[in-house]
């Protein structure tokens, strides 16, 4: 790797530059927000954030971003689903304590919104689910 101006220049493309359009249209969507969140943010308070540290925070919710769609993906495997379920968020948490007793609370608070009749046709189609699996 050669050093210039106090930049890093790659001799070969890094694996993760050979994305998929989809991929790099999504990075680029990320870029855009935390680009406009820095600066509202930074707004507020009478402050600048600088180009690159924006850029590294994008890259950094990106990647973990990418890693919480791979997890969840897994939990929702493991658990024989073909769609996440909110257990599978909660899960996912599970190094952030604080984070995973909200999104607990933010679950219940849900489900009490929730409509009666949503419950009981749930709990019914589950009932059914079992009946077929049996």
């Amino acid at each position: 790797m050669a050093e210039e101006d106090g930049d890093f220049q790659r001799d070969e493309p890094h694996p993760d530059d050979r994305e998929d359009p989809v991929s790099g249209e999504l990075r680029d969507r990320v870029r855009l927000a935390v680009i406009k969140i820095a600066e509202s943010e930074a707004g507020k308070y009478g402050m600048e954030v600088s180009q690159p540290v924006v850029s590294c925070i994008a890259d950094l919710a990106f990647k973990f971003t990418e890693q919480l769609a791979k997890d969840l993906e897994l939990f929702m495997q493991h658990g024989g689903r073909k769609s996440v379920n909110m257990e599978d968020v909660i899960i996912s948490a599970h190094r952030n304590e604080d984070l995973a007793a909200t999104l607990r609370s933010f679950s219940k608070d849900l489900k009490e919104q929730e409509p009666q009749a949503e419950k009981k046709r749930k709990k019914a189609a589950k009932k059914d689910e079992k009946i077929v699996l049996d």
